[in-house]
């Protein structure tokens, strides 16, 4: 039983669809516990201010998180360099290749750690000075709390940045049972701040957990990095020009990521003028929208990267092309119907998840509202997320992350825009109360801020799979299985909304079983039709799924590595 077990974490997947599938079980089993992490928050606190507090403590650490990780450690950059140390060389042997990999990944891990430790003592200093930019609207005292979790919170960056090292090595080898575990333990340690450490702690027993977590994130990974050979370990280095090439591939992405937080540490900033608990509002949203890019587009593009890294590297550009093209047809035919689902049961979403203690229901209108608009933009952040990948397999950063630092300026501007019509011409802010049912609810001015995310996200993913298609050939398939997905979201929820009405008699909706009840079958009803929509259009992506689930990925062989990955 051990035996079999132990075959499971160590196997292998090489096919995409049974990789995906595997990540986004696991994703969505990490999702149902960061859902379960803010059913806590939200029934202990509410859309208030420690939460607010709370929120806008990960604003720094977040930064420096990206910054980092991004410029020494991003796996994105890594896995082809540590591919290409590992791959066939005739020049060397099996074990040389294996030396030579493994002084690679000992000097990122020298380098990383020097950096990472270094930024956090500086901004311990700092962190005084510049929570007056990242939330401006909080009094002093509130202030002081920031900058006390924000301290704590400093270290997390360095546990996930030395989880991402581990990770490179563990994708490598396909071990993605392993990867995908990573964030399920996590949230276990973010829970356990919450239940455990809160009580005795207050507000810093909840950083104190988010720290657990990003230990555990990266001890998981410490036992089958062992068995493979690569564990990193501090060494002094003597080939820079590998470090040279990670930096100069690394650093137009790490800017790309860097402005992408800096954007919700404006908004962050925004939010905190807005009202008490607006910072909350967009938080929870956030997340909620964030379960289906990670089940969906971030399950893909993870599944999809090694493959690609390895294709461009043996020069099988057709090949290439293909493992991109099936990888978004399954991205934008599970995301169009669910962002159809999401925006007509987006109030029971809401209030099954989050409706507990003192998250009342202004809040879950309010949460529902951001949601919504939120959703509207998820296919093209799983395509952007794809397309980015496509490119960092090839050896291309520069591209993505000029567009990306462009649609961030867009959505910089955009927000301060919309908050302004938003205040300046009532009629504006009414209408999209009116529009997401909102009518009269205190706050609605937050809205502001996914308005103008989302219009950024869908400028940044049509010009990124325009200018893909140029660099690497059409992408035809795309466009078939859209309007395929599209037609099938529409009858998708209009047969949900209909429901609705239905069940709103049948069920009691005011109290949480009936408002369960309500969604899960209006839910079902309109999935159902929408699956009938997609048999009768003949749609390809539901055949290939149905093949892969029939494939009995769970009971795939354990894949031995090649000679060539050891």
């Amino acid at each position: 039983m051990v035996k079999r077990i132990l075959n499971f974490v160590y196997k292998g997947f090489d096919g995409l669809h049974e990789a995906a599938i595997l990540l986004a079980f696991s994703s969505l089993g990490s999702q149902v516990l960061a859902l379960f992490r803010d059913r806590l928050l939200a029934g202990r606190f509410g859309a208030g201010l420690d939460l607010d507090i709370y929120y806008a403590s990960f604003r720094i650490p977040d930064l420096v998180y990206v910054f980092a990780v991004s410029l020494v450690v991003s796996v994105s950059v890594l896995i082809p360099v540590f591919l290409g140390k590992l791959s066939a060389d005739e020049k060397n042997t099996e074990d040389e290749r294996k030396q030579e990999a493994s002084h690679f990944i000992n000097s990122v891990f020298t380098i990383f750690t020097i950096l990472i430790f270094s930024l956090a003592v500086i901004l311990f200093f700092l962190v005084p000075y510049l929570v007056k930019f990242i939330a401006p609207g909080f009094s002093e005292n509130e202030a002081g709390k920031l900058i006390a979790l924000t301290r704590i919170l400093l270290l997390s960056p360095a546990f996930l940045g030395l989880s991402g090292i581990l990770s490179s090595v563990v994708q490598s080898f396909n071990k993605f049972f392993i990867y995908a575990l990573a964030p399920i333990f996590y949230n276990f340690g973010i829970i356990f701040g919450i239940i455990f450490l809160y009580p005795i702690f207050g507000l810093n027993g909840l950083a104190a957990g988010v720290l657990f977590g990003a230990f555990l994130h990266f001890a998981i990974q410490i036992p089958i990095v062992y068995k493979l050979g690569f564990l990193p370990k501090f060494e002094m280095i003597k080939n820079f020009s590998d470090i040279k090439k990670v930096f100069r591939l690394s650093l137009p992405r790490a800017l790309g990521l860097s402005i992408t937080q800096f954007v919700f540490t404006i908004f962050v900033a925004l939010a905190s003028k807005i009202g008490v608990g607006s910072i909350t509002i967009l938080t929870f949203a956030f997340n909620l929208q964030s379960v289906s890019l990670a089940v969906i587009g971030a399950s893909y593009s993870v599944a999809a990267f090694p493959t690609l890294a390895r294709f461009f590297t043996e020069n099988r550009r057709e090949e290439f092309l293909n493992h991109i093209l099936i990888a978004g047809r399954h991205i934008i035919f599970w995301s169009v119907p669910l962002t159809g689902l999401f925006i007509v049961l987006r109030a029971q979403i809401v209030r099954v998840i989050l409706g507990k203690g003192l998250f009342d229901w202004t809040d879950t209108r309010l949460v529902a509202a951001a949601l919504a608009v939120f959703i509207f933009s998820l296919v093209s952040q799983g395509l952007v997320l794809l397309f980015v990948r496509g490119y960092y397999a090839s050896g291309e950063t520069r591209k993505p992350i000029i567009i990306n630092i462009i649609s961030s300026v867009i959505i910089i501007i955009s927000a301060f825009a919309v908050i302004k019509l938003f205040n300046s011409l009532p009629f504006i802010r009414i209408f999209f109360e009116d529009l997401l049912r909102i009518n009269g609810v205190a706050g609605s001015t937050v809205l502001a801020l996914p308005i103008a995310y989302s219009l950024g996200m869908l400028l940044n993913g049509l010009v990124l799979w325009r200018i893909f298609e140029r660099d690497f050939g059409r992408l035809s398939g795309l466009r078939r299985v859209s309007w395929q997905s599209i037609i099938s979201a529409v009858i998708m929820g209009f047969v949900a909304y209909f429901s609705l009405f239905i069940f709103s008699n049948t069920f009691d909706i005011n109290t949480f079983i009936g408002i369960f009840l309500q969604g899960l079958f209006s839910g079902i009803i309109g999935i159902s039709a929408g699956i009938g929509s997609l048999i009768f259009l003949k749609n390809r992506e539901l055949e290939e799924i149905t093949r892969s689930f029939r494939h009995k990925f769970w009971r795939v062989k354990p894949i031995a590595p090649q000679p060539e990955e050891l």
